[in-house]
């Protein structure tokens, strides 16, 4: 839906900039000038300047408790400018701040439960001899559902 909504304001977008097409921005001053000589000096300068600049969006965050990563750019032709900008969640840093919450509130078994969710945690547990927990087994037992589910370990 989102995705649909930006594709037509871009088309808008695109469709009302037709006329201007090729059009430079053109500034013209004419300037005279006499002196004591009598004689009469007219000069005229036109400009033609290129269109606009595209310029990229800026995406900041100034809030460092943020797991989004934005990114922008922009393209300039002599007819047609564009600039675009997105963000992108960041799933890992996402899953390591909830496990922390979780830890400052005493959950400490759901906090290394929401860890393993991550291979590379889940590998790390099970080489260290503490296997993840799972349906609300720990230790020994975890260990034991976890080898007789191996489609359940994640990927």
């Amino acid at each position: 839906m989102y995705k649909t909504i930006k594709t037509i304001v871009a088309a808008v977008m695109f469709a009302t900039m037709i006329p201007a097409w090729g059009q430079a921005i053109v500034t013209e001053s004419t300037s005279t000038s006499n002196s004591l000589s009598r004689s009469i000096t007219e000069s005229t300068n036109t400009v033609k300047s290129p269109p606009p600049t595209a310029v990229a969006p800026a995406i900041t965050s100034i809030n460092n408790d943020l797991c989004t990563v934005g990114a922008s750019g922009a393209v300039q032709t002599q007819i047609l400018g564009m600039s675009f900008g997105s963000t992108t969640r960041d799933m890992n840093c996402e899953r390591i701040k909830l496990s922390k919450n979780l830890y400052d509130m005493g959950m400490k078994v759901a906090a290394v439960s929401l860890m393993c969710q991550d291979e590379r945690v889940f590998t790390a547990m099970m080489n260290a001899g503490t296997p993840c927990p799972i349906d609300g087994k720990i230790g020994e037992e975890a260990k034991a559902v976890w080898d007789k589910n191996p489609q359940r370990r994640p990927k």
